[in-house]
């Protein structure tokens, strides 16, 4: 951990020392004009978001094969770019592609492995995230520049739930989101992306988003159960029921823009927002269940209520403001659904491992995240004042709270999160330190563990 602090530090004073060379001013970005008014143009956005950790790993795991109880590594977690073109005041067509998750021994293309260059972890495949084309039925007017409404249709993120469920990851206040906001990622979703059809817009202080989705097909068998108790509902979709998904909002005081279906995490002091949002998702025969041999389907219903806060505070010059966000989340898969989610999991089970402390997440860190049963999120942050000294570097605190009281779990399990993003340059430029205690809960015993992860996150975005 001191390494990890004196790498921090040195970092950190690297940027301070650079920082009063300037940096331009970001303005509308990378964006062509195909016309003279700008109406017509083409946008692009690139970002990467790079992750150096240091973590506990669960008791029974392997590192590259060799037993491991602590792992120090650095990877890529995003790795991103965007483009969309508003060629007329209706039409708008968007893509967007890249990576994910890719580490010293995973997340590399189909197949590769072992040793050389298409060895473990090495050359991801690229692959879109959205892809869609959308068409504005009603333009804001001089009457009522609140009212609007769109549709489209392709490989998009309109996806319901909550305000997380759409988040935009270029701003979040966390080092990223809590993961359990993304309820079907890349298992019904194509990272927590489905085709289908979907309607937007405003009317007034109110804007809603509603889609019919075709959810990915999903096979997993059904583990054969002899107590009703211990029947357990898995991902076994077949030919997949459409979903029906959406998110509804009023928004009280500065109303934000919904071009895209990214939602911001945290404006630093540039907006005054409070939203009270209600969101859904609902798949007919989405999972199943075996009882003594009979297979049985269970809908998947998942709702959600949610409130965000970006209020400025203290004077304006010192352009302070505190951010919040509170969620409660009730999720169906049908009878003891769980799943375990490590994100960028470097850890396998060890074979040979004999102690009696494994936890039912299973190795590296994984922890349970997702399933039936209610889930309650909060997180909060100050960006601390402006000073008149040079670097004018910014600093938000941030903290965040998960409980998660899951049925297929004995006991109900929490994550805690803090940490600070040192802003350089806004969400353009911004490093984010932070340290995570997730739980576990042991196999044998029942009795829950807690377990440690820090993370340093350098990102940049034009």
């Amino acid at each position: 951990m001191k390494k990890l602090i004196i790498l921090f530090s040195v970092l950190v004073t690297t940027v301070i020392s650079s920082f009063g060379q300037g940096a331009p001013e970001y303005g509308s970005g990378m964006k062509i004009n195909v016309n003279q008014d700008g109406s017509k143009f083409i946008r692009f956005i690139t970002w990467n978001q790079i992750w150096f950790r240091s973590s506990q790993m669960n008791p029974g795991t392997t590192v590259g094969g060799e037993a491991a109880t602590n792992s120090v590594d650095i990877g890529a977690r995003r790795l991103r770019f965007l483009a969309y073109a508003q060629l007329s005041k209706r039409y708008m067509v968007i893509a967007h592609w890249g990576i994910n998750n890719q580490t010293f021994v995973n997340g590399g293309g189909s197949g590769t492995t072992g040793t050389g260059p298409y060895g473990a972890g090495k050359k991801p495949q690229i692959f879109f995230h959205d892809a869609w084309n959308e068409y504005h039925l009603v333009l804001p007017s001089k009457e009522n520049k609140n009212s609007s409404l769109s549709v489209g249709a392709g490989l998009h993120y309109f996806m319901g739930i909550s305000r997380m469920t759409q988040a935009s990851t270029l701003n979040f206040m966390t080092i990223d989101s809590p993961i359990f906001n993304w309820a079907t990622v890349d298992v019904a979703d194509q990272f927590v992306r489905q085709f289908g059809i979907f309607a937007k817009g405003k009317l007034n202080k109110f804007e809603y988003r509603l889609a019919i989705n075709k959810p990915f097909s999903t096979n997993t068998p059904p583990v054969n159960a002899t107590d009703a108790s211990k029947a357990t509902a898995v991902d076994n979709s077949g030919n997949s029921k459409w979903v029906k998904t959406g998110y509804l909002e009023y928004q009280f005081w500065d109303t934000e823009s919904n071009l895209l279906p990214f939602k911001v995490g945290t404006y630093l002091g540039t907006k005054k927002v409070f939203n009270l949002g209600a969101g859904f998702y609902s798949q007919p025969k989405g999972t199943k269940s075996q009882l003594n041999g009979t297979l049985s389907s269970h809908d998947i219903n998942l709702v959600a209520v949610d409130a965000f806060l970006d209020l400025p505070v203290g004077k304006k010059e010192r352009n302070m403001a505190f951010t919040a966000y509170t969620g409660l989340f009730n999720y169906n898969f049908g009878p003891n659904y769980l799943r375990n989610v490590g994100i960028m999991n470097v850890g396998v089970a060890d074979a040979n491992y004999k102690g009696s402390d494994k936890l039912l997440s299973g190795a590296g860190n994984a922890q349970p995240m997702i399933g039936t049963g209610s889930i309650f999120y909060t997180q909060a942050g100050l960006l601390l004042p402006k000073t008149k000294e040079k670097p004018k570097l910014r600093v938000q605190p941030f903290t965040a709270y998960t409980m998660k009281n899951f049925e297929a779990l004995p006991t109900a399990v929490s994550n805690f999160d803090i940490g600070a993003n040192w802003l350089i340059d806004g969400h353009h430029a911004k490093i984010t330190t932070q340290y995570a205690i997730r739980p576990g809960v042991e196999v044998t015993s029942g009795n829950k563990k807690s377990l440690g992860e820090f993370i340093m996150q350098l990102q940049v975005y034009l």
